[in-house]
């Protein structure tokens, strides 16, 4: 595995960039050329004490497959809303959204869910971790929640687990687990239904430096080997330069 990031010599640091490459999978529709999503003109506004409110004016943006994109922008600058219109958990006032072959503009919740549940895999800043369940029922449940058939889950978790560098945590709850930790058990609840895309909303943010170069190339990992696409949200300058893409966000527009 490519090392993106220069440490200190750490142990922990070392030793996670020390294990060895998994063969990449090499799903046919996983290498499709064509844009896996498409924003196109979109804005979105909402009513604020009477007053509207214009968060997204004319986002025109693409998402390739296997890229990491980033968006970046202070608190504010419309980057949370712009990843909720992108995982089909909000719909634009204006302008389309089109996802593989499905115009999320147009789709109905249930149709949206149905999609996110099978296509997106969804990583927030606060770990959204179950406290009464260990790292490895954590995954399980979103492998139920799924609807992953039971056959698979023991494998499955697993290798999800291991894949992010737990092998040997996979049963401690996240109270027994450091911050990196359990961002690591997010990223592999987030993984372990094959999910075409993965959405992160300031994954890094309540991480150290160290620690959020390791979510890094943890993220870059599991896009060779699990054939994703992953598209976040920061506002961390240090952590830019592994992107394939970034869109700088800046009052409701991407700037150049």
């Amino acid at each position: 595995m490519a090392r993106w990031f220069r440490k200190k010599n750490t142990s922990e640091a070392l030793a996670f960039e020390e294990e060895p490459a998994v063969e990449v999978s090499s799903s046919p529709s996983r290498q499709i050329k064509s844009p896996l999503l498409t924003v196109s003109g979109v804005h979105r506004s909402f009513q604020v004490g009477g007053q509207r409110l214009d968060v997204l004016k004319g986002i025109e943006m693409e998402l390739k497959p296997l890229q990491l994109v980033m968006l970046k922008g202070r608190s504010g600058s419309g980057k949370t809303t712009l990843l909720n219109l992108i995982g089909g958990l909000d719909q634009p006032n204006e302008g389309e959204i089109r996802f593989q072959e499905h115009a999320f503009h147009l789709s109905s919740d249930d149709e949206r869910t149905l999609i996110r549940r099978k296509e997106i895999g969804f990583i927030f800043q606060s770990y959204a971790l179950m406290p009464l369940l260990s790292a490895w029922e954590n995954v399980e449940l979103a492998l139920r929640m799924a609807g992953i058939p039971r056959s698979e889950w023991k494998a499955r978790v697993k290798h999800c687990l291991e894949l992010v560098g737990l092998g040997k945590r996979m049963h401690h709850r996240p109270f027994e687990l450091s911050g990196g930790e359990q961002q690591r058990v997010a990223i592999a609840k987030a993984i372990a239904h094959r999910p075409s895309l993965i959405l992160a909303d300031e994954p890094t943010a309540e991480l150290d430096s160290q620690m959020g170069a390791q979510i890094m190339s943890v993220f870059r990992s599991i896009m060779k080997t699990e054939q994703i696409t992953i598209c976040m949200t920061t506002h961390d300058p240090t952590i830019l330069e592994v992107a394939d893409h970034v869109y700088e966000m800046v009052d409701g527009k991407f700037v150049s």
